[in-house]
């Protein structure tokens, strides 16, 4: 097994060619050769040269031809996936470069989830900007099942909110910043806005804004309802846009459940309410996660150190 890993090892760092990961990550987008090929400005017959030239130096089968086209097999995804990464490394190496010969100050790709993005995230996006006045930032919102992903492949340097609770784990280093625990929340013209003390009888009659089905909070809040004798809402609407959220709230007699910090700023300024019941569930940590200290970028580790200094102002 050792003797089979270093051969291909060895081909891989004698043969592989940057062009041939490039046209193995375009196949596997379009789904079929033909389209990669005009993609990279080949001929089909030399594309399919260079997939079955992969294939040899890897001794695997990479994708299924079949009437739909190309499909990865599991060997294609995972060269597909470490494709990407290498690239994306390239790019990330091309940056640093730019960055010391143009003396600016680098780019990164935040992903964000809810209950980062109100306050934590422009806290530390403020002290970066302070600090890399030259710094570009893009901002990616989504839920882990979306941006864990891109977060492997590079796409993205980092996801900022509430740390998965059990994948992606052992693929990556995750900080926590602070503890989080779940608010309910409704307008101000619903029946339970003003109640001193709510419980969830009083609750089940009410239709309900809910996250959506791979967040950990929504599995959380399911098996809530599943061991309330299998309570199913009256009606639900099912979202992760607060502005959307927060207009739903303010019109109708909606309840929903937050990130505490996510709706503090609200109920400060009486748009919304809390509703006053103790939420038996989803307290859990907020932090950043990212692929490994050596990976990241100058920008990148900078603001890592931001949002610990947002993370102990909030």
């Amino acid at each position: 097994m050792v003797a089979n890993h270093t051969r291909i090892v060895d081909r891989a760092l004698t043969r592989l060619k940057l062009r041939q990961l490039r046209l193995l990550i375009a196949v596997g987008r379009h789904g079929n050769i033909q389209n990669a090929a005009l993609e990279l400005g080949v001929s089909q017959p030399a594309a399919t040269k260079m997939i079955q030239d992969l294939e040899l130096d890897f001794e695997v089968k990479l994708f299924q031809r079949t009437n739909r086209g190309a499909i990865p097999t599991v060997f294609g995804d995972t060269l597909i996936r470490h494709g990407k990464l290498i690239f994306a490394q390239v790019s990330s190496a091309a940056q640093e470069l730019d960055d010391l010969n143009e003396g600016s100050s680098g780019r990164v790709v935040i992903g964000t989830l809810l209950a980062a993005s109100p306050n934590l995230l422009p806290a530390a996006i403020e002290i970066l900007l302070k600090d890399r006045p030259k710094v570009a930032i893009k901002v990616v919102e989504g839920t882990n099942e979306t941006l864990m992903p891109a977060l492997l492949s590079g796409e993205i340097d980092l996801v900022v909110g509430r740390l998965p609770s059990h994948r992606f784990r052992d693929k990556i280093i995750q900080e926590e910043l602070y503890d989080e625990y779940i608010q309910g929340v409704v307008g101000n013209q619903h029946p339970l806005a003003d109640a001193a003390s709510v419980t969830f009888e009083q609750i089940k009659s009410f239709s309900w804004i809910l996250p959506p089905l791979e967040t950990t909070l929504r599995r959380q809040i399911d098996q809530f309802f599943v061991s309330q004798t299998q309570y199913a809402p009256p009606q639900y609407v099912e979202s992760v846009s607060y502005l959307a959220n927060r207009s739903l709230l303010q019109s109708c007699d909606l309840i929903s459940l937050m990130p505490a910090h996510v709706v503090s700023d609200d109920i400060a300024s009486g748009v919304l309410k809390p509703l006053a019941w103790n939420v038996p569930f989803g307290e859990g940590p907020v932090g950043v996660s990212f692929r490994s200290d050596e990976s990241i970028s100058p920008a990148s580790r900078a603001f890592v150190r931001a949002l610990r200094r947002a993370a102990k102002a909030l």
